[in-house]
Parts: C-alpha cells; sequence; structure tokens
C-alpha cells in the first residue's frame, strides 16, 4: 500500500536547506500541506533570511502543493508558537512534525567554549523540546500525532571535535522515549531518525564524489515512513547513501551481588558476566530495569 499524506498537516524545521527542504518536497509532493520552516541562517547559525524557505514554498506550489513558509527560530518558544498557532489559523490541524534544525560549532572540548556548547544544544534539543511541547497539546486533542526526532550517528557512537553536538544528538533520544510513553494513549507515536548526508553541515568534510552518494533523497524514504499512519514507535532509524538499519540500545542481563558481595572486587571479577550479551534486553521503560534487579534479588533471597 502506498504511503500517502493527503489531509496532513506537517511541519517541517530547518526546512530552507538540505535534508530539510527534501523532507519538505517529498511530504508536499505525497499531500501533505507543509510549514517549511527556516531561521535562514549560516550552518553556525549566525545571520537569518527567509529566501531559501520561501524558494521551498514557491517549488511546492508551483507543483500543485499547499505550503507556508515560517521563519521561526527554534530556539524561541514564543516564535514557535506563532508558528504552530499560524499553521492552526490556515489549516487547523497538525499531524507531523519533523524536528529537523540544526547548527554546527565543531571544535575539540578543550577548545571549545561553553557558548559554542550550549547554543548547539539550544537549537537542537531545545529546538525539539519547543516545537514538540507547541504542537504536543493540538495531537493529543486530535488523538493523532507523528513526530520525528532528528538524531545523529555522533550522538549515538561519538565524533571527534562534536561533544555539543553529539551531546544534544542523544538528549533528543531520551526526550523520544518518554514522549513515547507519554503519548501512546493518544495516538501519538516518536521516532528518531539518524541520517548520513552530504548538505551545508558536512561539505566540507567530504570528497565530492562521496557527497554525491549521500544526496539527502536517499535519507527521505526512511522520514516518510517514520511520519506515516503506520508508522513503527520509539524507532531510530538509520538512514544514508540509500542504506536503512535500526539502532537499539541493550542492557544485559547482568548479575546479583548479595549485601556480603557488594565490593568493587566482586563486579571486577564477574565482568564478563556483567557484560555478556546473553538474554540481553531493550527496555521498555526505565521501570523495566529497576524490576529486572528487584526481580534478581528476590530470586536470590528465596531458600534453596
Amino acid at each position: 500500500m502506498s504511503i500517502e499524506f493527503k489531509g496532513k498537516v506537517a511541519i517541517v524545521t530547518g526546512a530552507g536547506n538540505g535534508l530539510g527542504k527534501s523532507h519538505a518536497l517529498a511530504l508536499a509532493k505525497r499531500g501533505a500541506k507543509v510549514v517549511v520552516n527556516d531561521l535562514g541562517g549560516a550552518r553556525d547559525g549566525s545571520g537569518g533570511s527567509s529566501a531559501a524557505s520561501e524558494q521551498v514554498v514557491q517549488e511546492i506550489i508551483a507543483a500543485g502543493g499547499e505550503a507556508m513558509s515560517h521563519g521561526a527560530n527554534v530556539a524561541d518558544f514564543a516564535q514557535v508558537q506563532d508558528m504552530v498557532q499560524q499553521a492552526m489559523d490556515k489549516w487547523g490541524r497538525v499531524d507531523i512534525l519533523v524536528n529537523n534544525a540544526g547548527i554546527l560549532r565543531d571544535k575539540s572540548f578543550a577548545k571549545m567554549s561553553l557558548d559554542d556548547f550550549k547554543l548547539v544544544i539550544d537549537v537542537h534539543l531545545m529546538g525539539s523540546v519547543n516545537c514538540t511541547k507547541a504542537v504536543w497539546d493540538t495531537m493529543r486533542e486530535q488523538n493523532y500525532g507523528r513526530i520525528v526526532m532528528t538524531t545523529s550517528s555522533s550522538g549515538m557512537y561519538g565524533n571527534f571535535g562534536q561533544t555539543n553536538y553529539g551531546a544534544a544528538k542523544m538528549a533528543v533520544l531520551g526526550l523520544m522515549n518518554t514522549l513515547v510513553l507519554e503519548g501512546a494513549k493518544h495516538n501519538i507515536r516518536v521516532n528518531a531518525l539518524a541520517p548520513t548526508a552530504g548538505t551545508r553541515m558536512t561539505e566540507d568534510l567530504m570528497p565530492e564524489n562521496i557527497l554525491g552518494m549521500l544526496a539527502p533523497e536517499y535519507v527521505t524514504p526512511g522520514l516518510l515512513t517514520l511520519c506515516d499512519d503506520d508508522a513503527p514507535n520509539r524507532t531510530i532509524l538509520s538512514a544514508g547513501a540509500g542504506g536503512y538499519a535500526t539502532a537499539t540500545i541493550y542492557e544485559t542481563d547482568g548479575i546479583f551481588l548479595s549485601p556480603e558481595e557488594q565490593s568493587p572486587e566482586a563486579i571486577r571479577e564477574q565482568w564478563q558476566a556483567v557484560t555478556a550479551p546473553d538474554n540481553q534486553q531493550a527496555l521498555e521503560s526505565g521501570v523495566k530495569q529497576s524490576e529486572k534487579f528487584l526481580t534478581k534479588a528476590m530470586a536470590a533471597m528465596q531458600p534453596s
């Protein structure tokens, strides 16, 4: 069955260029009415212009679609609220939110200023928080929502010179995990896209021939999958160069130590058992970890 978005309203942040533009055009092509958000700043977040987002809107309209532009800075909640209100005034609902906006301020941690660290956190993490908060009540009331966070391999696995970016990109996964639990009864599904793409964020990091293989259009089909009525929930979908995979955080089964055995030496002695992947699980919530350890403790207390 084909994936369509007719009658749906989507907000895509950072949609003036690169991945966001590709996402916005693809959603519109499949019938969504799209809010094309872009502050229009440089890669490091400086400056601002509505030219890029307006151009994307014109492309959508020229192809027969519906779209509007909004230059909200996602790090400013009042501006984000205005964007959502304009979408509601124009179309009456918001069904899809793609948190894509981002900036880079790369430096090794030793050389990075705290201002540069905080700014990247504000845009990537708080930008996702602000946009999600602004649509959350609407999605709850209409009993429908599809939200996509944009994470990164830099957050999940690390990347030299990107402590700020990596921290923000891992943080949006924590945001996703809890929103999944809180949104489930309201038919709100929250997922994350981990893209590898050649955009202005990465253009000076890769040779030309590699950039061609990493076109944003080779990521966007994954994004569309996460926005559909039948989208998964709490899934990290990695995408790039035509490849698609999921990433999952697992916890090993671990060990139990009695009160008399509790010591760092005992843990080190049994390190192989602590880290053994047998029976590892992707836990559904933080409570499940507590349940696991308490179950082990209670089992050990039972008379043999």
